[in-house]
């Protein structure tokens, strides 16, 4: 465990070190949206961290809700809702229990409040894409169970999935594989990109599937294995393929961004600051991993 920063710290941090690193398709310091740029993700991440600092404390649905109207007060717009959704269980989990078992908890937890105070988050950001359901549409009113909604919408939310399964992804996919490409990687700027391109590519990104529908994530998902295949970090025909992908992420309007997936590298990158293989006060080299 790293108790160099609070855990509001290291939601912050991990938000920085998301969006930082040259994630194709994605906004980073080398790329802005037309309608969203790097300032309005390191506002936001800043914005959210006095609200998770006190997760542990509150009730979740109020963690959720609170960090998100903060975000609104800073930046005006929809830039984390994903990233505070995944983030505000994990940051409720006592610092000296596992956060496997720990979310299982705080999962098993909820209440009636919660769930209206996470449908007037979802409301409040108004995420792009949505669109109407039949059942639990968060237009309507908030259900008593917030993880039947969450069951509902696993199959087009990976988001939701989380919810549904204990963060399984995130804890399972996207955590360990950011770790194992810290161990063959420069930076972890590079880290970060190769375990987004490797949850691309076995995860179709379900913010794609909902503005483009599914077979254009599934096409997404195959550049992303294209670029895996092509070789490693620091490969000339992994750097070819990795330009390549970004290219085509990029045209349609960034309708295309891979956004589901940077949700789930932020909150692997939570996970590794809380618990210290990533070191929170040198993060940037490989050998200042734990």
């Amino acid at each position: 465990m790293n108790d160099s920063f609070s855990i509001g710290q290291c939601a912050a941090l991990a938000c920085l070190l998301e969006v930082s690193a040259p994630k194709p398709g994605n906004v980073h310091r080398g790329a802005d949206f037309e309608d969203l740029v790097l300032e309005d993700f390191l506002a936001s991440a800043v914005a959210i961290a006095p609200a998770l600092d006190a997760a542990v404390d509150r009730p979740l649905g109020a963690t959720i809700l609170a960090a998100v109207q903060a975000t609104r007060r800073a930046v005006g717009r929809n830039t984390n809702l994903g990233t505070v959704l995944l983030l505000a269980p994990l940051a409720k989990v006592p610092r000296q229990t596992p956060l496997e078992r720990g979310v299982a908890a705080v999962l098993a937890s909820f209440g009636a409040d919660d769930a209206r105070d996470v449908y007037a988050a979802i409301r409040l950001a108004a995420p792009g894409g949505l669109g109407k359901v039949d059942e639990y549409d968060v237009a309507g009113p908030a259900p008593d169970d917030l993880l039947a909604a969450m069951r509902a919408a696993a199959d087009r939310d990976i988001v939701a999935r989380q919810y549904a399964e204990g963060f399984r992804q995130v804890l399972g996919a996207a955590a360990p594989w950011l770790r194992e490409a810290m161990a063959r990687t420069r930076t972890l700027a590079e880290a970060i990109v190769h375990a987004h391109v490797r949850l691309m590519a076995e995860y179709p990104d379900s913010l794609i599937a909902r503005k483009c529908g599914p077979a254009m994530a599934r096409e997404a998902a195959d550049r992303a294995a294209r670029v895996l295949a092509a070789g490693s970090p620091g490969d000339e025909a992994y750097g070819r393929a990795l330009a390549d992908l970004d290219f085509w992420l990029r045209g349609d309007g960034h309708r295309r961004n891979p956004g589901a997936t940077a949700d789930l590298i932020a909150a692997a990158l939570f996970a590794g600051l809380r618990d210290g293989w990533i070191d929170a006060t040198r993060p940037w080299r490989r050998d200042s991993a734990c």
